[in-house]
């Protein structure tokens, strides 16, 4: 066989085992590139095309009574939104405004995957900082743009934040009455529900109503017609004696913790948390207000009682130096007033290096949505430490639908994309908010006490 020959023979033969796409190439058919760029491609291997804002509203309705405002954030892919907590309940109208007047130019056109920009943009936006009516408008935006992550990633948010690592959250639940043995039978009857953490109080914050006593402000037409009254003393006093009673009757497997609400002297805060100790509260909460921050370092030479601190700070700047001095155990963040899930992320991270556990602030004032942000990052943080339980009403279900669930103490979220939980705007209209809030407490005299 001549040399043209063997030629032809290993050309038809190249053909033959494949090499025809890189010939064919040559002659206008696909490329060995565009061939392999026409196989089937694996899901996971797609990319997602970008997503727009199309609108930022505002969703306020009271189906249990408080204010509840929810953030809307609508996109340019249909049927696509996101919801967040936004809620101020002292303040609510004024949030309103700022949703629908600044956050929704803000917003419009932006795309909703850069959620960490979106945030230190709308943080600087209005110059000043550390304000409680942008703040939670931002927290809304912010838990909003999650929620719509997870819906696009086809995952619930925690998975997001790193994955489970606790089936379900531990919850601690509130009991009370008017005397120590009325706050023991409570906790009795929360037990039995399978609760292993409860705050105990005696009347309101403070003991505020505990006792029928008219103080000399009334009598004197000072202050308003439903300021409250507290008696310092008489609060101070309790407080050891209810420990020691929940102590005896409920025995020494229940945690049991309490607020003091900022409500006294700090003097008088140390000196009682010191008669508390023997009963080994699970925490101490808020036993100073924000403008009395240095009175820890006392608080911590003592008493060795783990504290809880934190509801009120606006700023997560304000968390730092309490942080790194190890001043209280467990960080209070109010995650609707801190800025949302991103930055309470952050402080949660940074606890873990200081062996400070999370206790998110989740009153009966905070949306669905809120408490479904607390859950998400709760099953995702290993330095978690307690979360507040929370008890939704029939007409809150009806507006709401997804709600977080109790059982047996523990909380747990709905197991779908986002944040789990979904609002019928024409359910939630039927529950208009009001502009009023009654949240002063006054000595005997008149003189204002702080929260």
């Amino acid at each position: 066989m001549n040399t043209l020959d063997q030629r032809r023979r290993d050309t038809l033969k190249m053909l033959g085992m494949g090499s025809s796409a890189g010939l064919l190439g040559l002659f206008g058919g696909p490329s060995t590139a565009e061939a392999r760029e026409q196989k089937p491609v694996a899901r996971y291997a797609v990319g997602a095309a970008p997503v727009k804002i199309k609108s930022v509203k505002a969703i306020a309705t009271a189906p249990q009574g408080s204010n509840l405002i929810v953030v809307k954030v609508e996109t340019t892919e249909p049927g696509l939104y996101g919801l967040g907590c936004a809620t101020f309940t002292q303040r609510a109208a004024a949030v309103v405004v700022a949703i629908n007047s600044y956050l929704n130019d803000f917003c419009v056109g932006k795309d909703v995957d850069n959620i960490e920009d979106m945030w230190q943009a709308a943080y600087v936006s209005s110059y000043w900082r550390n304000g409680p009516v942008l703040n939670n408008a931002l927290s809304g935006l912010d838990q909003a743009l999650w929620d719509i992550k997870g819906k696009r990633a086809g995952m619930p948010v925690y998975q997001l934040l790193g994955g489970k690592v606790r089936f379900a959250i531990p919850c601690y639940t509130h009991a009370g009455g008017n005397t120590p043995e009325a706050a023991a039978e409570s906790v009795t009857k929360f037990m039995e529900q399978g609760f292993r953490y409860i705050r105990i109080q005696q009347g309101g914050y403070g003991a505020v109503g505990a006792t029928a006593d008219k103080p000399d402000f009334k009598a004197a037409n000072f202050g308003g017609e439903t300021d409250n009254y507290m008696n310092e003393r008489l609060y101070l006093k309790s407080v050891p004696k209810m420990f020691e009673v929940v102590r005896k009757r409920c025995g020494d497997e229940v945690e049991l913790l309490h607020d003091i609400h900022e409500r006294v002297q700090p003097i008088d805060a140390i000196n009682m948390i010191k008669q508390v100790e023997e009963y080994r509260p699970f925490f101490i909460e808020d036993p100073f207000s924000p403008e009395n921050m240095k009175w820890f370092a006392n608080l911590r030479q003592a008493t060795s009682v783990p504290i809880a601190m934190g509801e009120l700070f606006n700023n997560i700047n304000e968390f730092k130096e309490p942080m790194v001095n190890q001043w209280f155990d467990f960080i209070r963040i109010h995650v609707s007033q801190i800025g949302g899930i991103t930055p309470a992320m952050k402080v949660a991270r940074l606890g873990e290096w200081f062996n400070i556990r999370t206790a998110w602030h989740g009153p009966g004032d905070v949306s669905p949505v809120g408490h479904a942000a607390h859950a998400h990052i709760d099953l995702a943080v290993w330095n978690f430490g307690i979360q507040e339980a929370v008890q939704f009403s029939d007409k809150m279900k009806e507006v709401f639908s997804g709600c977080p669930t109790m059982n047996k103490g523990y909380m747990s979220v709905n197991e779908v994309p986002g944040l789990g939980v979904d609002i019928n705007e024409k359910e939630a209209a039927k529950y208009p908010i009001t502009t009023k809030s009654n949240w002063q407490v006054r000595k005997m005299d008149g003189t204002i006490i702080r929260p």
